[in-house]
């Protein structure tokens, strides 16, 4: 694929998700503390929540399997160290950012997966930048299409994160869950601007 394809192929991914997040949740407050924070953090997570906390955690946890899925296919089969890299390192961060959420969740008594109809998730921004079909797609693509085809789907999934991460510092109640918000932003950030840099290189 040429430097122009490549750049021309970015964009669909970007454009696909224009997610602007709003509160759908009340301030119900809770207590207790969490488990260790896994890799990102060894302190406990403060007592305060609200609504936005739980639905922000379950949609992350789902969300980040799904990115761990996909980066441990790329971990195999991209053709570049330097994506194949990436996708080790996300596939580790992230299956340890879920337990430290379920263990927050389960702290607090809350469900892992969100009991809201499907259109309370689009309210929050729950529409996922993929889903089966795009990551079922992702595994059948093989040879020099397979990494192009990756990146592109994977900027814009983590350009989900970010959204997501956005929300939940503005409308978020818990202090930990809003710092870890603010660690997702700055890595997510900081991948998608690797990944177009691969893209485009």
């Amino acid at each position: 694929m040429s430097t122009r394809a490549r750049r021309r192929a970015v964009l669909p991914a970007v454009l696909l998700v224009p997610l602007l997040l709003t509160a759908c949740g009340g301030g119900h407050e809770g207590h207790g503390s969490s488990e260790p924070v896994g890799a990102a953090s060894d302190a406990p997570a403060s007592a305060g929540y609200n609504d936005h906390d739980v639905m922000f955690l379950q949609m992350m946890i789902a969300h980040h399997k799904q990115g761990v899925e996909m980066a441990r296919v790329a971990a195999e089969r991209a053709q570049g160290t330097k994506v194949r890299n990436l996708a080790a390192a996300v596939a580790a961060t992230q299956s340890e950012e879920v337990k430290t959420m379920s263990s927050w969740l389960r702290t607090w008594s809350k469900p892992l997966t969100s009991d809201h109809p499907a259109g309370a998730h689009a309210a929050h921004g729950g529409m996922p930048a993929t889903g089966a079909k795009e990551i079922r797609t992702l595994k059948q693509t093989t040879g020099a299409g397979f990494e192009p085809a990756f990146l592109n789907l994977f900027v814009g999934h983590q350009h989900g994160a970010v959204e997501m991460a956005d929300t939940e510092l503005s409308k978020g109640g818990n202090a930990d869950a809003k710092a870890f918000a603010k660690r997702v932003k700055e890595s997510r950030t900081d991948q998608i601007r690797q990944m177009l840099g691969l893209l485009n290189g």
